[in-house]
């Protein structure tokens, strides 16, 4: 406003109070004027008159006292005339936030905190919407550390100002020490939102994330705080014990490489922290724990190649890693020191420096010192004791740092004494027992610290130790360890788990892998650790990392300060030998027994594999001489191993002197030496290839000590396979022989894997048309999809080979398909997933990857080769021929070879890469099997031929297939297509002649794949419109196929054609009568059907029973896939309602004439029948 404006304004106000002087507002108004406009002093207290006497003219007006507050506390300063105008202020207007906060800073400034609250809390009271009280009672609660009742006034107070950052800090906080940790996070989350740079509110917000676990959102926090405040101290000290936790989750999960660069990371961090606040004793303890975690998880790797076989570079590689471990132990040390020397009244810091000086001590590897000295670890824990004599913790970590184990004792005793409940005392008390020989007082401490504790680790691996004197079985054992290393991956329980696992036979478990595999990181100096991992490398037939990681094992004996006992040598001897020959380096296996042989080593086991490595090196004569010496020994060996032994003997007498002299040899073997199970499969398995069955009376008495469930199952097994191998000339006959005893070994024993697994792979092996759906049913999956039984083939490959036999038991959606076969898979729809399953649990399986190739194939066809699974199975295939497996010449890895570039030429031609599908059939080609295999190769050639239109080329390749000939009835029905579609026949009955010829065993598989040649030929009638040759075809398919809903449709399909033609009314009948079969003999309903039979029975004459039709041919479609002119039946169908004027409420009485009209024309607007329909109905 101008001046002007403000003197006639100034003239207006005065001239009201002249008017009225009793006026109060008018003298208010007339005050406020003037102490806005006032710029002086002298002009307030003119304002302040008139404020006085709108005062006394009206007592009630808050604001005229709210100004002479102002005016009292600012300018003539009377703090106590301040005080009582602010005080009558807020009594007269609790709301008045002004007069509240310069009340309260006055008595702030007074010092006053009690009154202040005193006036917050009575404002509150009279008025909810006083918020400014509700925020400054809040914050003095904060103060006072009065949390509970902070909390409330401050919620109170964020109603009034929710954008105020303080408040919301303020509020956090209190959370925070209320324990409300995820309020108190949402809190803080809030003061960032509103200004991101809150450096406090991070590190506080960071600092409950790391104490509620989430490691990886406290570190983001406090990088953001660093991000505002790069020095801050507590930032620095937040985020280093960030990484430290997420490093020990790392290290707990097996990761210790990563561990290990986030706790670098955390050192550079803390190194900051101590630079900045070198005072601070917590950040040397902190960077102590740093470096001591890292000297205990810092990983051994196999940095450079071909370790096993230099044993300079892995002694020098042994020597870094002590060393980068022994460095960070003497760090942490220094560092416990230094914060010890800031702070000697902090008892722990004593234990860890006693800690640290233990991880010295072990990894120099001093001498055992005098039992009676006091060594430094031991000082250092009295030292904490001597401050803190009744902390629990404090004897159990003397008691296991001392090396008299009378201390040990009292130490645990001590610290049991103040506290009985106290697990971890109890657990290493068991310990020392067990180290005493007291086995029984050992399993009582452990039982306890179980009871009290049960995810405690030593309790658990202490049960595993002494399996006989604890009463536990093999099994019960390996699970106590394995529940040991998941609570706590120490190298010596992993160790401990490597070897029960070798004993109760779960070396292949992926647990047990992973576990070795961390122990190798950890123990990469224990001979042992490697001697395992090779073991359970064996179990997974990686015989390769087997051979190296007992190289490994002997190297590490070699290198190590202290002597190994010969036993270990010869173990790990023994065990490189059997990798070896098992490797297929038999020359090697040889020459490693050899050499025990010389040192004198050489036991009954190293026997077994001389022998057999020998045989397979054709010396055939000194094997024979190794199994004599082996058999001499065998009365001196345990019965288990005595008979394993046997069974070797009577394998090499087969395989070198022929069944004639083996059965001999069996017959003059005394009786007492066959009394095994092993022996008694040895013995059957020779019997069953002994046509002359001279040793039915052995293998009768040899089978009386198959006893147990898993044996017994396994001979049934047997015997089962003996059926085949007597009669291979007549193979079919034999394998229904086969699969028949199977059933009634099934019925005996139904919860069976092996023979369930037997029965399932006979079936899918198996010509018969039905089998191979009855084989799903068959296979058992271990839900722990661990290999509980050796079977031919595993319950995966038996599941994943039924879906890809059979195209029914991959039909999952009926939006590509309609299956109409009655035998519908059990594991509809799960395969693929099954396979995944596979591969997931065994990522080193190359057939786990190929079955999921295979069927991830299958589903790719059914649903027309969409883009992503042909991705899918692009990645799939990269992945599938880089496997060295593929790279073997025999048979099997050939054919998958074969198999995987067919898929690969396949995929190719489906996205239109016609020069990759020819380079991969090529491929296929190219490869040494069989002719009948190799057809399908050409075959592919002749389709992407086909398709270049390279007639030429065509024609060649037709001519290798008609050359190359198969047994696979697919092939030729593929071929025959076309022949028929490209012309290429040079002898008109050449495919159909070499189709017959592949079926002469199976009866019924002739009679349907007859069927299905006689469907293609009508087909190829119908492309040639010779529709009388093709209802004929048809009608021999009929015949021999039965109640096929997919023929019958045909045939059905074919007959209303002639009929429509005019070649008779017998066809229309025909007709009927296989639309009416294919009807009833489906699954599910089919499309079609239906609405061919409406039509035939329309024909007849049967109204009734064309609406009927109608209605199941509407039904018959899945609801997105309906057709226009389903739609349009249904405009037929509410037609005929409505001239009958029948009230029925079918599907046609649902919309009206006109929109069942507009439906069909939405779905087909190109069809001028509808829109002709349309113009009438409208």
């Amino acid at each position: 406003m101008t001046d002007s404006e403000d003197e006639a304004r100034l003239r207006r106000l005065q001239e009201s109070v002249d008017s009225d002087r009793n006026n109060a507002s008018h003298h208010y108004n007339l005050g406020l004027f003037l102490w806005e406009k006032a710029k002086e002093s002298k002009d307030k207290e003119k304002a302040v008159e008139h404020f006085v006497i709108s005062a006394k003219l009206n007592p009630n007006n808050g604001a005229a006292f709210r100004f002479l507050g102002h005016y009292y506390s600012g300018v003539s300063v009377d703090t106590q005339r301040a005080s009582k105008c602010y005080q009558r202020a807020v009594t007269l207007n609790p709301d008045d936030f002004e007069a509240g906060e310069a009340l309260c800073d006055l008595l702030d400034d007074e010092r006053k905190e009690s009154l202040e609250i005193v006036v917050c809390r009575e404002a509150s009271e009279k008025s909810p919407r006083a918020f400014w009280a509700f925020r400054r009672l809040g914050y003095l609660q904060v103060h006072q550390k009065k949390w509970s009742e902070a909390v409330q006034s401050l919620q109170h107070a964020i109603r009034g100002y929710p954008t105020c950052a303080n408040l919301w800090e303020a509020l956090g906080l209190a959370y925070q020490r209320l324990g409300m940790f995820t309020a108190s996070i949402k809190s803080y989350g809030r003061v960032i939102e509103l200004e991101d740079s809150r450096v406090f509110a991070l590190v506080q917000s960071g600092n409950i994330l790391l104490m509620l676990g989430s490691f990886r959102n406290g570190i983001e926090q406090f990088r953001k705080a660093l991000e505002t405040s790069p020095h801050n101290v507590a930032a620095l000290y937040g985020l280093t014990s960030g990484l430290l936790g997420l490093s020990k989750e790392c290290v707990h999960s097996g990761a210790f490489g990563w561990g290990t660069s986030l706790l670098e990371e955390a050192s550079d961090i803390v190194k900051t922290s101590t630079s900045l606040a070198g005072n601070n004793a917590c950040s040397w303890k902190l960077q102590g724990d740093i470096q001591l975690t890292y000297a205990k998880c810092f990983p051994w790797m196999e940095e450079g190649f071909r370790l096993e076989t230099d044993e300079e570079a892995f002694r020098n590689s042994i020597l870094y890693w002590k060393k980068k471990c022994l460095s960070a132990a003497i760090t942490a040390s220094r560092s416990y020191q230094r914060s010890l020397h800031l702070a000697p009244w902090q008892a722990n810091i004593y234990t860890d420096i006693a800690i640290s000086f233990d991880l010295i001590c072990s990894l120099e590897e001093r001498s055992k010192p005098e039992p009676d000295a006091w060594q430094l670890p031991e000082k250092m824990s009295l030292g904490g004791l001597l401050l803190e004599g009744d902390n629990n913790d404090f004897w159990v970590a003397l008691g296991c740092l001392s090396g008299n184990n009378a201390l040990k004792q009292h130490a645990f005793v001590r610290g049991l004494l103040l506290d009985v409940s106290l697990a971890v005392a109890w657990a290493y008390l068991g310990k020392l027992y067990r180290k005493k020989g007291e086995k029984q007082l050992a399993r009582l401490a452990f039982d306890r610290a179980r009871s009290i504790d049960p995810s405690l680790a030593l309790p658990w691996a202490g049960m595993s130790v002494d399996i006989n004197a604890g009463g536990y079985t093999l099994d019960e054992a390996y699970e106590s360890c394995l529940r040991a290393v998941q609570t706590l991956p120490l190298a010596e329980f992993q160790i401990g788990l490597g070897k029960l696992a070798a004993l109760s036979g779960h070396l292949s478990s992926p647990l047990v892998f992973g576990a070795i595999r961390q122990a190798v990181q950890r123990a990469p100096h224990y001979p042992e650790s490697h001697n395992l991992h090779g073991l359970v490398c064996e179990a997974r037939s990686d015989y390769q990392f087997a051979v190296a990681a007992y190289r490994l094992a002997r190297l590490t004996i070699c290198t190590s300060t202290s002597m190994a006992p010969d036993s270990l040598f010869c173990d790990i001897s023994m065990n490189l030998a059997r990798s070896l020959f098992l490797a297929g380096n038999a020359l090697d296996a040889a020459r490693e027994c050899e050499v025990l042989k010389n040192k004198g080593l050489l036991d009954s086991r190293g026997l077994q594999v001389y022998a057999i490595s020998l045989w397979k090196l054709g010396e055939n004569e000194q094997a024979l001489t190794v199994a004599r010496n082996l058999l001499a020994s065998v009365p001196t060996m345990e019965k288990t191993f005595g008979a394993t032994s046997i069974s070797l003997i009577f394998k090499l007498l087969y395989h070198i002197s022929g069944i004639d002299f083996a059965v001999t040899s069996i017959l003059k073997m005394p009786r007492e030496l066959l009394q095994s199970s092993k022996i008694s499969f040895i013995v059957s398995a020779i019997h069953a290839l002994d046509h002359s069955s001279r040793l039915a009376s052995v293998v009768s008495v040899t089978r009386h000590f198959v006893t147990s469930h898993q044996e017994i199952t396994g001979m049934h097994s047997l015997i089962a396979l003996s059926k085949l191998v007597k009669h291979g000339s007549k193979l079919n006959l034999e394998i229904q022989s086969r699969v028949n005893h199977l059933k009634r070994a099934l019925h005996m024993y139904p919860n069976s894997s092996l023979i369930r697994n037997e029965l399932g792979y006979l079936l899918v092996s198996s010509k018969e048309w039905k089998d191979t759906h009855t084989a799903t049913r068959c296979v058992v999956i271990d839900p722990s999809g661990r290999p509980s039984v050796e079977a031919s083939k595993s319950a995966y490959q038996i599941l994943g080979a039924a879906a890809i036999a059979c195209y029914a038991c991959g039909t999952t959606n009926q939006k590509f398909s309609f299956p109409t076969c009655k035998d519908q898979c059990m594991h509809k729809g799960h395969a693929t997933k099954q396979m995944q399953k596979w591969l997931r649990q065994e990522p080193w399986n190359h057939n786990a990857r190929f079955m999921l190739l295979l069927n991830v194939l299958q589903k790719a066809r059914e649903e027309r080769f969409p883009r992503h699974l042909c991705a899918t199975l692009e990645r799939l295939l990269s992945a599938a021929l880089l496997d060295e497996a593929h790279l073997k010449k025999d048979v099997s890895h050939q054919y998958q070879k074969f198999q995987l570039l067919l898929c690969a030429s396949e995929i190719s031609f489906q996205g239109g890469d016609l020069f990759g599908c020819i380079n991969h059939a090529m491929n296929a080609s190219l490869l040494l099997l069989p002719d009948g295999l190799l057809f399908f190769a050409h075959l592919l050639l002749c389709r992407v031929y086909a398709v270049q239109e390279d007639f030429s080329r065509l024609q060649d390749e037709y001519k290798k297939c008609l050359q190359l000939k198969t047994d696979y009835q697919i092939g030729w029905l593929c071929l025959k297509i076309l022949v028929s579609r490209y012309k290429l026949q040079i002898e008109s009955d050449a495919i159909d002649l070499k189709f017959e010829e592949c079926f002469k065993e199976s009866e019924s598989t002739s009679n349907m794949w007859m069927a299905i040649f006689d469907l293609v030929r009508g087909q190829i009638s119908i492309r040639d419109q010779d529709y009388l040759s093709a209802q004929e075809a048809f009608a021999r398919a009929c015949s021999l196929a039965g109640a096929d809903g997919c023929v019958l449709l045909c045939h059905g399909a074919i007959c209303m054609e002639l009929a429509r033609q005019g070649y008779g009314f017998q066809f229309l009948s025909l007709a009927a009568s296989s639309l009416r079969k294919a009807q009833g003999s489906s699954v599910i309903p089919l499309p079609i059907v239906s609405a061919l039979l409406a039509q035939a029975e329309a024909s007849l004459g049967s109204k009734a029973k064309w609406q009927k039709n109608l209605h199941l041919e509407w039904f018959s479609w899945p609801p997105a896939m309906r057709p226009a002119e389903s739609y349009f039946q249904m405009y037929l169908l509410a037609m005929q309602l409505k001239a009958s004027s029948d009230s029925a409420s079918n599907v046609e009485s649902y919309q009206s004439l006109q929109k069942w009209v507009l439906r069909a024309i939405h779905l087909n607007p190109s069809c001028l029948r509808y829109w002709k329909v349309l113009l009438k109905v409208e």
